[in-house]
């Protein structure tokens, strides 16, 4: 039954969930990187959409990226560095809306704990920007098992030239 008490507690509980949110995008969006810059040369450089993404830890709507749909060889870079990040070789279609890959290039991400949705998960990130990339899970493909759901707005893709 949606009484006055319900109501304010969904809204304060609502809003404790996005304030928990910018607290953790502001402090994690900071971190120990190769390549450090500040909020406004990483606006100034980026799209909105791109600094939204990589640098506050934002998802883009799903099934929004052109990626999603990529089906060249080539190499999926970050958008924030050009870090070459995943081959086209381990992209997959997940179904989820996302590009997906189950398996990063050799020391091109790294991991962290993500409890913005107070849900545990897995974050994945540049290892050389800490630029915010999307999520790992356990539900991809073999030979690794892993599903790297990636938003494509952090991505750049380069085709391979053709030998």
């Amino acid at each position: 039954m949606l009484t006055r008490r319900n109501l304010l507690f969904g809204v304060s509980g609502l809003a404790a969930v996005f304030a928990l949110r910018w607290i953790y995008d502001i402090s994690e969006a900071r971190g120990s990187f190769e390549i450090e810059r500040s909020d406004s040369d990483w606006r100034a450089m980026l799209t909105r959409a791109q600094f939204q993404v990589l640098r506050l830890h934002h998802t883009e709507p799903p099934g929004s990226s052109p990626l999603n749909h990529e089906k060249r060889k080539g190499t999926f870079a970050c958008a924030g560095c050009a870090l070459a990040l995943f081959s086209s070789d381990t992209k997959f279609d997940s179904g989820t809306g996302w590009p997906s890959f189950y398996q990063p290039l050799a020391h091109a991400v790294g991991t962290r704990q993500d409890y913005a949705l107070l849900i545990p998960r897995t974050e994945v990130h540049c290892r050389r920007c800490g630029g915010h990339l999307g999520h790992v899970f356990d539900d991809g493909p073999p030979p690794t098992g892993l599903r790297y759901c990636i938003n494509g707005v952090a991505l750049n893709f380069a085709t391979t030239p053709a030998a």
